[in-house]
């Protein structure tokens, strides 16, 4: 009996991520893709007509995961808008750091269809939150460019940290100075 087509593009889209996980972006054939999941190289070409929509829907589960760990972390959203930002900002570096390869996947909209497999509708309520929060934390600002101001700092306080830069040029041994101080360029200084 043949799996459903839910099932095999479910576990297609598993592999794509224990191999983005494992090897990065880099590893992420189709090809290779059909071999790990145990079909022929051709059969990932039914579920997903374009790689670029087998790495959306990697992609999108990655969005799905990271918006997952956000609201869980905010908890009750009783906290200041500030103090909310920073949450979003550690579970956004956290996850950054330890989920590397699916990490730049999901901010490589070059290799992805944005619009295909809802990876939009995955990516954009996490954005939308961090502008509203941006928004109550700076009213005078526009929201919008002040969010992705800060999401670009913090995507390159993660890459660099990755990459071991970071620790060497600042002498940082973990990123929360990094994040408050992100925060300070970007939202003013906190009232202590």
């Amino acid at each position: 009996m043949s799996e459903p087509n839910t099932g095999l593009r479910s576990r297609l889209v598993d592999v794509g991520i224990e191999l983005v996980t494992a090897e990065g972006v880099q590893a992420l054939s189709l090809r290779e893709i059909a071999r790990r999941a145990g079909v022929s190289h051709g059969a990932p070409r039914r579920y997903f007509p374009t790689h670029l929509e087998l790495l959306s829907a990697i992609a999108r589960r990655g969005f799905e995961e990271l918006a997952g760990r956000g609201i869980t972390a905010l908890g009750d959203g009783k906290a200041s808008p500030r103090e909310q930002i920073a949450t979003l900002g550690r579970v956004y570096l956290d996850f950054a750091l330890t989920h590397r390869g699916m990490h730049e996947l999901m901010f490589r909209h070059d290799l992805l269809e944005s619009n295909e497999l809802g990876l939009r509708d995955a990516s954009l309520p996490i954005f939308s939150l961090l502008v509203d929060l941006v928004g109550r934390a700076r009213p005078d600002a526009d929201a919008r460019l002040v969010a992705g101001a800060l999401l670009a700092n913090l995507y390159g306080v993660a890459q660099l940290w990755n990459w071991g830069s970071l620790q060497l040029t600042t002498g940082a041994d973990d990123f929360t100075p990094l994040l408050h101080t992100a925060l300070d360029a970007h939202l003013g200084s906190e009232k202590r």
